[in-house]
């Protein structure tokens, strides 16, 4: 699945409720994902991994829709490497 169809896979799905929950709730639900990831990680579950690498996403969508931002076209950052240095690998110091 591509990017703009996962989105637009997000908004079929969740849009309604996201639009009531509000752009803040929605961010809310963004960062609780984000610590379970963190948990994860430190756990090292590759299943919770797994899941929560897509919760996050599919949060990430969610509060894209509502902002109207495709993410495939914001990704668009990064097609020619790192957006500061221009290289791949980014050659930026740490």
């Amino acid at each position: 699945m591509e990017i703009g169809e996962f989105q637009r896979l997000i908004a079929r799905t969740y849009l309604e409720k996201d639009t009531l929950r509000g752009e803040w709730g929605t961010y809310a639900w963004l960062v609780e994902e984000v610590g379970e990831l963190s948990r994860a990680l430190r756990r090292g579950d590759e299943h919770c991994l797994h899941e929560e690498f897509a919760d996050v996403f599919a949060w990430l969508a969610s509060l894209a829709n509502l902002r109207g931002i495709e993410l495939e076209e914001a990704a668009q950052k990064y097609r020619a490497g790192c957006p500061k240095c221009g290289n791949i690998p980014c050659s930026c110091p740490e």
